[in-house]
């Protein structure tokens, strides 16, 4: 997400020995955890899309197998 989302404070509990962790390493919780929810969240929307639209990925690709591309006539390879 851009920076012109807004920030909202969150209460977390974490591992004391991750926590630890982390700050040795200097590591930005805030920023890793954006940036590892968006990843989850991009990953269940793909999984949603592909669930929703199932039907109709399938009926095409019964389509291509029973007809093959439109494409197919043209192709010199």
């Amino acid at each position: 997400m851009g920076n012109t989302v807004r920030k909202q404070s969150a209460n977390l509990s974490i591992r004391s020995d991750l926590l630890q962790r982390a700050k040795e390493n200097k590591i930005n919780l805030s920023q890793t955890l954006e940036e590892k929810l968006e990843k989850i969240l991009k990953e269940q929307d793909r999984h949603a899309w592909l669930d929703e639209n199932r039907e109709a990925i399938d009926a095409a690709n019964r389509f291509v197998t029973e007809h093959g591309l439109w494409s197919d006539r043209l192709r010199c390879f």
